[in-house]
């Protein structure tokens, strides 16, 4: 990753992170990058709920109009929106302002290009470049040069007419709690299922600029999980700040998470034919239960890096349309080009209608094995030296070929933090346990 953008953007906190100055340098050196050689250059602006939204909006835009692109402001929409919203309006990019399921004082500026995907590393590279110095924009158009600001009346409608073209059925007749998170959810997702025919208990629906994310949403899935029992729904339906993923819940109040997602969904396509590949791409990250299911379900399943970007790449290069996170990121490349928990719900929910089963039946799919995570405390400079460590990787291989295919060993250095974490999967969850505990040990003792 380079000095500004991470793996999902320039996030920080907002006005001493991410500040007002800042925003106008990634407008103007985004505008100026993606719009280059364009005729009649415009930008996609949309955002979630939080107080700072309006600041760091203005400053992208006066950034942007600076260097003579126009402004195509959607106001507060869905993430996976804007990327629909970039190709329908023809616009050279599109820039979200969203901090996902960050607290409130958090905020982020994400890019997409011109067909709806994230940046590359290269382009962001040339947009930091711009900003940090090493390169200048001499480009200051005046009079009828200047960029505008054109305010998009009908965005979130137009966004939903979408995704109502994805699915066949109607939804009437199915009861559906709706937790929206405070977020960019809160008109789109229940004027949508409306229109599709569901009854609905809808709540955290009026954001008030500082509330998204504040113990509601899809980080506090007991909120929908008590909805759904309180309510007797027949699915449950929680949003993230930028409404880009979700986590769904059964009639009994389980969860059900991402990987059951793309395992209901997955077995959905392929008895339909349309499962691109007979694959679905998933990360390390994904419970072995998802291979389990897959295999017996005559599925082949390709394990990325963790990140959707990941995911997304491999679903690209191979033509496959189903992918996604445990986290409830799931990608339908056949409608969007990103992670969409309303096209997400649609899907997941035109599956219970056509099965004619409740979610809990379809999700008996797929049953989760343990996961017991252990940090190992080490050094930063030295994360990575495990993997050179022939103690280390000898024990990893001896517990790995204990289990016999039927668990895992996942280590993965924090990309943050000075710690390894130990992520050991197996059926007992006592033994796997202990397995944890004495592999971190061993981690810490060599790599001290």
């Amino acid at each position: 990753m380079g000095k500004l953008f991470g793996t999902d953007g320039v996030r920080g906190v907002a006005n001493t992170e991410l500040t007002v100055e800042l925003a106008y340098r990634l407008g103007r050196a985004g505008a100026y990058i993606l719009t280059k050689g364009k005729k009649n250059p415009k930008v996609v602006i949309g955002k979630d709920t939080r107080i700072s939204g309006d600041m760091l909006e203005a400053a992208l835009l006066a950034g942007i109009c600076s260097v003579g692109v126009d402004v195509l402001s959607v106001g507060v929409v869905p993430t996976p929106a804007v990327a629909y919203l970039t190709r329908k309006y023809n616009a050279q990019a599109g820039v979200v302002i969203s901090a996902s399921h960050n607290p409130v004082e958090y905020n982020g500026i994400k890019f997409f290009d011109s067909n709806g995907y994230k940046l590359n590393d290269e382009v962001e590279m040339q947009i930091e470049e711009i900003i940090l110095g090493e390169e200048n924009i001499f480009i200051n158009p005046t009079g009828i040069e200047i960029g505008r600001n054109i305010v998009v009346e009908n965005a979130v409608k137009d966004y939903t007419d979408q995704l109502k073209k994805s699915i066949d059925v109607d939804f009437s007749g199915i009861k559906i709690a709706l937790d929206c998170g405070n977020g960019a959810a809160y008109k789109a997702a229940p004027e949508l299922l409306k229109e599709l025919g569901a009854e609905l208990v809808v709540i955290n629906d009026i954001p008030d600029g500082i509330n998204i994310n504040v113990e509601c949403g899809s980080t506090y899935p007991d909120k929908v999980q008590k909805l759904v029992i309180d309510s007797k729904a027949d699915v449950g339906i929680s949003f993230d700040g930028d409404a880009d993923r979700l986590i769904a819940v059964d009639e009994k109040g389980n969860i059900v998470d991402g990987d059951f997602i793309m395992a209901i969904c997955g077995i959905h396509l392929k008895r339909q034919g349309k499962l691109c590949g007979n694959t679905v791409v998933a990360t390390v990250m994904s419970n072995m239960g998802l291979d389990i299911c897959f295999k017996e379900n005559d599925i082949d399943i390709i394990k990325t890096k963790v990140g959707d970007r990941y995911v997304l790449q491999e679903m690209m290069e191979k033509g496959y349309c189903l992918g996604g996170e445990q986290s409830g990121h799931i990608i339908f490349l056949d409608y969007n080009t990103t992670g969409d928990g309303l096209l997400t719900a649609l899907q997941l929910i035109s599956v219970l209608r056509s099965s004619d089963k409740k979610l809990s039946e379809l999700a008996g799919v797929m049953t989760t094995l343990p996961q017991i995570l252990v940090n190992a405390k080490v050094d930063n400079t030295k994360k990575k030296m495990y993997l050179n460590d022939d103690i280390i990787v000898n024990e990893i291989k001896k517990l790995e070929e204990k289990f016999h295919g039927k668990g895992r060993v996942l280590i993965r250095p924090s990309g943050t933090e000075p710690l390894v974490r130990v992520m050991i999967e197996g059926k007992d969850e006592t033994e796997i346990t202990h397995m944890a505990k004495n592999l971190a040990e061993l981690i810490e003792e060599r790599l001290q």
